[in-house]
């Protein structure tokens, strides 16, 4: 079945009772009982298990192909129930080319806890293979990473997960299922933020985890979720099922425009390097042939003239709007070392870009000008 087929059956779910086409929000916290005290369902109260959010967890798990999905409140907090899920005094192995709230989580919150953590650049097989300890229990990856686009064998790595006793888990948020289905490649666990591309608008805050498996560690991350409440309200799962519906359409249109755009930069004389896996030149170009299926709607630019021309240069666009997040319909850029604070370890003349769905002319045009 293609991808636009299955988004759409993912999320059509009539109701039996009344035939509504467009599945219902439940928004009660609690459900009543029967005379005899006893529940007529499954359904107790919503921290634990909710209609609407048991219908997208479906749903995600048919995207990735995995057996069970968990949504959350934001990816912030999939990213911190699986980590709490771990023992005080497991490795955690993790690129160092990663959006930065993921390690700033490990050093700030599970390091004082007892979790112990090594970054490595996932591109390197071998310092993989040195990096990995007895205690190491996750290998994460993030492919394409965030904001360098580089890109991590899935493959080599769940192998080399495996070979350790430990799991693999993707960062699948920039290439979402349309484009890449880490499980398919030997990830055990899958992660969305679900703000970006899955909900598509802008307007909704929300995470998942995606496993390929049912088994113990699942089930522990499953215990956390309703334990520590971290879930999205019955609304923004809604939200969420509704942008899947138009998923494969957005991601497809926008990432033929980030094509173009990468390309007329990358032939710009006022541009240093353009990343993005689309481009002919970019150094893990066969591993992106073989696992991914389109090179997708971000990439980074780096200015030349340094941090200085690159926030001019932000400064005079007109359809690009100058904020953080991704994967809405409206185009974005943002200054990613300003974004990341003081630590960060980004380059300080790099633009990051979210292409949308306006016109790829007019977004070519507003560049021109701005480069100008």
């Amino acid at each position: 079945m293609h991808f636009d087929t299955l988004a759409l059956r993912a999320t059509h779910q009539p109701d039996p009772i009344t035939g509504v086409v467009v599945p219902p929000i439940h928004l009660s916290t609690t459900y009543a009982r029967n005379e005899a005290n006893e529940l007529p369902g499954p359904y107790i109260y919503t921290r634990p298990n909710n209609p609407t959010r048991e219908a997208l967890e479906k749903t995600l798990a048919m995207l990735e192909g995995g057996a069970v999905g968990m949504a959350f409140g934001s990816g912030q907090a999939a990213t911190m129930t699986l980590f709490q899920a771990l023992s005080p005094g497991d490795h955690v192995l993790l690129s160092t080319d990663a959006y930065y709230g993921t390690p700033a989580l490990l050093e700030q919150v599970f390091h004082p806890w007892g979790l112990t953590y090594t970054r490595v650049d996932m591109r390197d097989l071998e310092a993989v293979r040195a990096s990995i300890h007895e205690n190491t229990r996750v290998l994460w990856c993030e492919t394409p990473s965030n904001p360098m686009l580089d890109i991590a064998d899935l493959r080599s790595i769940s192998q080399l997960a495996h070979d350790a006793g430990a799991i693999c888990v993707c960062d699948n948020t920039w290439a979402t299922p349309v484009l890449q289905r880490p499980i398919e490649l030997g990830c055990d666990v899958v992660m969305h933020s679900t703000t970006k591309y899955l909900s598509g608008h802008s307007d909704v805050l929300g995470g998942a985890l995606i496993f390929k498996e049912e088994a113990e560690f699942t089930q522990r991350v499953r215990l956390l979720q309703g334990l520590s409440g971290a879930v999205p309200s019955p609304f923004d799962c809604w939200l969420v099922s509704r942008g899947i519906k138009t998923l494969g359409v957005r991601v497809r249109a926008q990432s033929d425009t980030a094509q173009r755009i990468a390309e007329f930069l990358t032939n710009h004389l006022a541009v240093e390097s353009v990343h993005y896996p689309g481009l002919e030149n970019h150094p893990q170009r066969s591993i992106i042939q073989q696992q991914m299926k389109g090179p997708g709607a971000m990439l980074s630019v780096q200015v030349k003239g340094g941090a200085d021309e690159a926030l001019r240069f932000i400064g005079k666009l007109t359809l690009f709007t100058r904020a953080t997040s991704l994967g809405g319909v409206e185009s974005l850029i943002e200054h990613r070392a300003t974004a990341e604070g003081p630590n960060s370890i980004t380059p300080k003349n790099l633009l990051r870009i979210s292409v949308g769905l306006e016109h790829a002319d007019d977004l070519l045009a507003d560049l021109a000008q701005a480069l100008d």
